[in-house]
């Protein structure tokens, strides 16, 4: 990104079907930053069978287990988690990446959930999400010169409400474009 264009974060990438590295093959990433430094955000679409309580040792121990799963954030620093959330839930350990999505790495937020009820949290736009996708100064904005990925809008209802086998589509279809019309050769064709 030359100096002075704007950022394009908040957005939604969406991997194009030529898109082969298997980290972000079929893959939506809410886009949290972008500047002249890099970019990067989260891989929003990728649950693991994990449940969060399993992974997660935090002292005192979890008294209890909401079912909560592992997502998959991204290939950068798989092990440090991020928790993003649909709502701020106060106490001013997070930060608004836009409008219905929030992140922060609290620990007491992170118990909160992990120890809440099942039901409970299955109403809750949450998502502990291991790792990120990061991009070197200009990576991203040659990917994107290149047309591996489209933009969207960051849209929480399709990042929380979605079943994650359903959200790439979906969110191709979002633009108005049917995912079978897109072209498997380099370029937008």
């Amino acid at each position: 990104m030359a100096d002075g264009e704007a950022s394009i974060a908040p957005t939604l990438l969406v991997a194009m079907p030529q898109l082969r590295d298997p980290n972000f093959s079929r893959s939506v990433v809410l886009l949290c930053e972008h500047g002249p430094k890099g970019a990067m955000g989260f891989v929003v679409n990728r649950p693991t069978e994990t449940r969060a309580a399993e992974a997660v040792a935090l002292n005192p121990p979890l008294s209890g287990d909401s079912g909560m799963r592992l997502w998959s954030g991204g290939p950068v620093e798989q092990h440090r988690g991020f928790l993003l959330l649909g709502a701020d839930p106060g106490g001013g350990d997070t930060e608004q990446i836009g409008d219905g999505f929030h992140l922060t790495a609290s620990l007491g937020i992170l118990r909160t959930l992990l120890e809440a009820q099942p039901d409970q949290i299955e109403h809750t736009r949450a998502r502990l999400l291991l790792g990120y996708a990061g991009w070197g100064p200009g990576q991203l904005d040659s990917e994107l010169a290149e047309s591996a990925w489209l933009t969207a809008p960051p849209d929480p209802d399709l990042v929380f409400a979605t079943p994650a086998d359903e959200m790439w589509e979906a969110a191709i279809r979002s633009l108005g474009v049917d995912p079978m019309s897109l072209a498997l050769g380099p370029g937008v064709q």
